[in-house]
């Protein structure tokens, strides 16, 4: 399960130059890419996801719950 402290953690990255990563960690691989190529949409969408990844890391549970109830 994923945690948003470590989203945050990894959203912090962003201001030594790592942006997107918390991204990579919730499984939004394209917007990662986008993120890391861009810097965050120029830091704009860096500030943007300092409000969403609460929700980033309940839809990446969710998702996972889902995937594993498949299979149990």
């Amino acid at each position: 399960m994923r945690s948003s402290g470590i989203s945050y953690l990894l959203w912090l990255l962003s201001f030594v130059g790592f942006f997107g990563i918390h991204r990579f960690y919730n499984g939004k691989w394209i917007t990662g890419l986008i993120w890391f190529f861009t810097g965050g949409l120029l830091l704009i969408g860096q500030i943007v996801d300092l409000f969403l990844i609460p929700s980033m890391t309940h839809r990446a549970n969710a998702k996972a719950r889902a995937e594993f109830a498949q299979f149990a």
